[in-house]
């Protein structure tokens, strides 16, 4: 898995940075290689690209949105890629648009591409243009101010106690032994016995 975080400054309110990047059948005008995003619904886009002369269309799902704060996704089909945009007002004219992101280089191509940092300049790129897309209009096309919570956590299980350890075991010395081995102790409330 290949991981980038790229990072610009946009003089616009951190509202009208979030609201313009919520519109995500405009991505064609500032990010390379998008050739069409739609809207499914809340949750869902479907996005046709051309990367290096490869065409691909796959599916994603947000898993988390906030406004003014976060927009979280995965692929649920096609190439295997997730991240995160954040959103930081520096003050009431400036935002930071913060974006990480996780792919699996699939193609020759995608990997020399990884390791040679062609894809993080292609990202750096794809947000300087965002820059130039919200400055100029210097309002947003559209908005969607709705929010989406990630999906519940599921507690990992306990492992089972082999006999012999369960006859030894003594209650007592379970607040600062770990419940799994390598894990720093105390183990976290929610994971105790």
């Amino acid at each position: 898995m290949t991981s980038i975080e790229k990072t610009i400054d946009v003089r616009v309110p951190v509202r009208t940075a979030y609201n313009q990047w919520t519109q995500f059948e405009s991505f064609p005008y500032f990010m390379e290689g998008v050739e069409r995003v739609i809207q499914l619904d809340d949750r869902h886009t479907h996005w046709e690209t051309t990367v290096a002369g490869a065409h691909r269309e796959f599916d994603a799902e947000i898993t988390e949105q906030h406004p003014d704060e976060r927009v979280a996704w995965h692929t649920t089909e096609g190439p295997s890629h997730g991240g995160v945009v954040t959103f930081h007002r520096l003050d009431e004219h400036s935002t930071r648009v913060s974006l990480q992101m996780e792919f699996e280089p699939e193609t020759i191509t995608e990997k020399a591409g990884a390791a040679l940092g062609i894809v993080g300049t292609r990202i750096s790129g794809d947000l300087q243009r965002f820059k130039q897309y919200i400055e100029e209009q210097g309002h947003e096309t559209g908005a969607w101010r709705g929010n989406i919570d990630p999906p519940p956590q599921t507690p990992m299980p306990h492992p089972p106690a082999r006999d012999d350890e369960a006859a030894q075991h003594d209650p007592a010395d379970t607040e600062d032994r770990p419940i799994y081995p390598g894990m720093p102790g105390p183990a976290v409330p929610w994971m105790r016995p």
